[in-house]
C-alpha cells in the first residue's frame, strides 16, 4: 500500500532527524577530545572567540567536521548513484562501478601518486579517469548497434575494468615500494583521512549537478523499470533518458571516489535496503537512499577511526559488512524487482 503524502513526509523529518543526531555523534568520537564536553568547548569557543584550547578546535572544525560532511556527500551519492543503476538495468547485482567508473578514477589516481603529482591533481586525474572510463565505454556501446545496448555496456565496462586494472597492477610493480606503494594500496581502500573543507567544496557542484537530473527524472525511472516497450508507448524517450541517467550517476560516482579512493558496497547494498523500506518507487527510494547511505557511511567512518589504534580503511569495514548481507539478500531475498 503506498503511504499517504504525510506520512511520508513524517518518514523523512525522521530520517533527517536520525541523520543529524548521527553527525553530532561522530564529532564525539575520537582519540583527542571525544564525547560531548569537549565539543560544547570547542562550540563556545567558535562563538565567544576565545582560543582556550585552539587545538581542540582544529581537530572538531578542520580535521572531523570534514570528514562528516564528506561522509554525507560521499555515502548519498554513491547510494543514489547505486540505486540509478540498479533501476536502469533492472538488476539487483548492479553497482555504481558497472560502467568502469570506479577503477577508471582508480586508475588516474593512482598514476597521480606514481607521477607524485600534488593532492588536488591527484584528484582531478581520478575525476577525469572515471568520466574518461565510462566515456569509452559508451562509445563502444554506440559501436556495438545491433545488440541488445544494455548487455553491451555491461560486457563493455567488464572489459574495460579488466583492462584498466592490469594496468593498476602495472604500476604498481613500477613504484617505489616504500613511498609510492604504500600510498596507492591505502588510496584503494578507500579512507577520509585527509578529507579537508576543500576537498569537500570542490565536489559538491559536481555531485549537485549530476544528482539534479537523478531527481528531477525520477519518475520516468519508474516507468523504465516496466521495459523499453511499455516506456515508448507511454511517451518516454528510453535512449535520451538513460544516457541523462546514466550520465548523472556516472558524474556522482566519479566525484565521490576522486577524494575518498574506492568505498565499495554503498552503491550495492544501501539502496537494496531502502527498497525493502520504502518499496521500488523510484520517487521514494531515490531520497530514502541517499539518507541511508550517509547515515551507513557516517557510522562505519565512526568505527574506521575507534575501533582499533590505527585508522582502518573504509573499503575494508564497507566490505565486511557489505558482503555478509549481500549474501543473506541473496538466501533469503523472495520478492520481485517491480
Amino acid at each position: 500500500m503506498r503511504p499517504s503524502a504525510a506520512l511520508t513526509g513524517r518518514l523523512a523529518a525522521v530520517g533527517l532527524l536520525g541523520l543529524g543526531m548521527l553527525a553530532l555523534a561522530s564529532m564525539m568520537v575520537g582519540k583527542y577530545g571525544g564525547g560531548l564536553q569537549p565539543l560544547l568547548i570547542a562550540l563556545r569557543q567558535l562563538v565567544t572567540g576565545e582560543t582556550t584550547d585552539p587545538l581542540l578546535a582544529t581537530v572538531l572544525w578542520n580535521v572531523r567536521l570534514p570528514r562528516v560532511l564528506a561522509a554525507i556527500v560521499v555515502g548519498a551519492g554513491l547510494a543514489a548513484a547505486g540505486a540509478t543503476y540498479q533501476g536502469l538495468f533492472r538488476n539487483p547485482l548492479v553497482s555504481p562501478d558497472l560502467l568502469g567508473v570506479s577503477v577508471g578514477a582508480s586508475l588516474g589516481a593512482v598514476l597521480g601518486i606514481f607521477l607524485s603529482l600534488p593532492v588536488f591533481a591527484i584528484q582531478l586525474a581520478a575525476f577525469a579517469g572515471g568520466l574518461l572510463a565510462v566515456l569509452v565505454v559508451t562509445i563502444i556501446g554506440a559501436l556495438v548497434r545491433e545488440r541488445d545496448p544494455v548487455l553491451t555496456l555491461v560486457l563493455a565496462g567488464i572489459a574495460i575494468q579488466a583492462l584498466i586494472g592490469a594496468g593498476i597492477s602495472l604500476i604498481k610493480v613500477l613504484a617505489d615500494p616504500y613511498d609510492q606503494l604504500p600510498a596507492i594500496t591505502y588510496w584503494l581502500l578507500g579512507s577520509m583521512t585527509a578529507i579537508t573543507r576543500f576537498d569537500v567544496l570542490s565536489i559538491l557542484p559536481a555531485v549537485i549537478l549530476g544528482l539534479v537530473p537523478l531527481v528531477l527524472l525520477r519518475w520516468r525511472m519508474n516507468i523504465l523499470t516496466l521495459g523499453d516497450e511499455e516506456a515508448k508507448t507511454l511517451g518516454v524517450d528510453t535512449l535520451k533518458t538513460r544516457i541523462v541517467l546514466i550520465a548523472g550517476a556516472t558524474l556522482v560516482t566519479a566525484a565521490t571516489v576522486s577524494v575518498t579512493g574506492i568505498v565499495g558496497w554503498i552503491g550495492l547494498v544501501i539502496p537494496h535496503i531502502a527498497r525493502m523500506l520504502v518499496g521500488p518507487d523510484f520517487r521514494r527510494l531515490l531520497p530514502a537512499a541517499m539518507m541511508l547511505g550517509a547515515a551507513y557511511l557516517i557510522v562505519v567512518d565512526m568505527l574506521a577511526r575507534s575501533i582499533a589504534d590505527i585508522e582502518v580503511p573504509l573499503g575494508i569495514l564497507t566490505a565486511t559488512v557489505g558482503a555478509p548481507f549481500f549474501l543473506w539478500l541473496l538466501i533469503a531475498g523472495k520478492r520481485g524487482w517491480s
